[in-house]
């Protein structure tokens, strides 16, 4: 076995830990800004509000695609490149409507006055905010990673159980997905 040979399976050993650990500090991380909202909720000025309709929309629109991109995986496993790569479109469309989804939350949340700063702002919302937002950015790094895996789907590198990446780039979305519906049944039942 050559250097390289051995390089690469010591890189595939290691990926799928890796990615659990940066899963287990995305979860620390967004425990703590879900306790300071916790902690926040107690203060005097704090004001409950309903969560914007956009944001079931949302959540409906991300268990959708992390249904069509577990089915993508598993037509990539057995060589079905053809509905893979569909499935992967439609899993990439989903992620896109579920970002339009949430930015029409904040929409939402400013036609009902409630901003994130400035003189109107109110501690709950601006704390909303930046949870949401948050995920946000982790969503944009998913689809990023998402259209990565659409493209190598495309080219045929995704062939005779060369599944890792495409694997890591599901359990990373099934990840986002399942951290966004616990967030928002916390905001549902916590605003």
């Amino acid at each position: 076995m050559t250097l390289d040979q051995e390089l690469n399976i010591a890189r595939r050993k290691a990926a799928k830990p890796m990615l659990w650990i940066s899963m287990v500090s995305m979860t620390m991380m967004f425990a703590g800004l879900v306790s300071a909202y916790v902690i926040s909720s107690n203060r005097e000025d704090w004001v409950s509000f309903e969560l914007p309709t956009a944001l079931v929309t949302s959540t409906v629109l991300i268990i959708i695609s992390s249904i069509t991109v577990h089915a993508a995986l598993l037509a990539a496993k057995k060589q079905k490149n053809n509905i893979s790569s569909i499935l992967l479109v439609i899993t990439l469309f989903l992620g896109i409507g579920f970002v339009v989804s949430q930015v029409n939350g904040f929409a939402e949340l400013r036609e009902a006055g409630l901003f994130f700063t400035g003189p109107k702002s109110l501690i709950s919302s601006s704390m909303l905010m930046v949870i949401v937002f948050t995920h946000l950015l982790h969503i944009f790094a998913a689809l990023i990673v998402l259209i990565v895996m659409t493209i190598r789907q495309l080219l045929g590198k995704y062939n005779n159980g060369n599944t890792l990446g495409f694997e890591l780039g599901s359990i990373f979305w099934h990840f986002l997905d399942l951290l966004w519906i616990i967030l928002f049944l916390f905001f549902y039942f916590n605003t």
